[in-house]
């Protein structure tokens, strides 16, 4: 839907570049096939996250042909804060509350969309990190609704999933929203004011969508890419779209902030891979 609003947008920015509505999508076996189809200054753009990046490269990397430098970074395209939801009936409501949890030895039950997503690695680390892997049990659903669903049902303790995923059973009641995984507290939206585990020292990621192009693509076309999507990003009816119905983040980077996100995520995935993978 993200990539759908920037190119009913591009035409207002561009007279020469026209953005389609889909880029490639970014699973490890469509990724595969577009380099394989591609090479430099092809228009076909392509996404790509942490979870390729970062966490099959480390886990699984015989499933990618490919690595970072077959790309050029052209914008992120929006940045998603996980947060953690508790059951409502255990009344944790805040990272306070949490580590009184934690610190009573009571088992831990996290839904995930995934057995090595992003969001499974969240929770390794924060749980891990505060003393709780051997009591931490991750529970894979094979969609993040599901996820998000399980734990207003009881199946687990907690889950991690986007804040769209879990507003609904949020506002009826069925969990309560103990921390979001960034630096600090959420800015916008529902969730304004739930803390961020960055406050208190512990790890954590944005789950981002990078827009990239093949590698050896002239700089100047990828200035004039990035300089779309970054008018596009700014237009004021496009941020608050994003942050009050999408409830994502405008959050453009450099290369070297997707560099350094890179290596933070494989960072925890190295850190936290026994807990996840077993």
């Amino acid at each position: 839907m993200v990539s759908q609003k920037a190119a009913a947008l591009s035409t207002t920015y561009s007279d020469n570049i026209i953005l389609v509505a889909e880029a490639v999508a970014g699973d490890a076996a469509t990724v595969n096939t577009w380099i394989t189809d591609t090479q430099a200054n092809d228009p076909k753009l392509v996404f790509v996250g942490e979870g390729l990046l970062s966490i099959t490269s480390i886990l699984d990397p015989a499933k990618l042909q490919f690595t970072q430098d077959d790309f050029v970074f052209v914008e992120n395209l929006y940045s998603s804060i996980f947060v953690l939801s508790a059951d409502a009936k255990l009344n944790i409501n805040s990272m306070d509350d949490l580590k009184a949890y934690v610190e009573s030895g009571e088992q831990v039950s996290v839904a995930v969309n995934g057995a090595t997503s992003s969001e499974a690695f969240l929770a390794a680390a924060l749980f891990g990190s505060m003393g709780a892997g051997e009591h931490l049990k991750l529970v894979p659903y094979t969609s993040a609704a599901e996820a998000a669903q399980a734990v207003a049902k009881g199946e687990t303790n907690f889950a991690v999933s986007h804040q769209s995923q879990i507003l609904e059973t949020y506002e009826q009641g069925g969990v309560s929203i103990v921390c979001a995984f960034d630096e600090k507290a959420i800015e916008n939206g529902p969730f304004s004011g739930v803390e961020g585990v960055g406050q208190y020292g512990y790890p954590y990621f944005r789950n981002r969508c990078f827009i990239m192009a093949r590698a050896g693509t002239d700089a100047a076309t990828v200035a004039n890419l990035k300089d779309l999507y970054d008018q596009i990003l700014a237009d004021d009816e496009v941020k608050t779209w994003l942050q009050d119905t999408m409830l994502l983040e405008v959050d453009t980077m450099s290369t070297e902030d997707v560099n350094a996100h890179v290596e933070n995520v494989k960072g925890i995935v190295n850190e936290y891979k026994d807990i996840v993978a077993g």
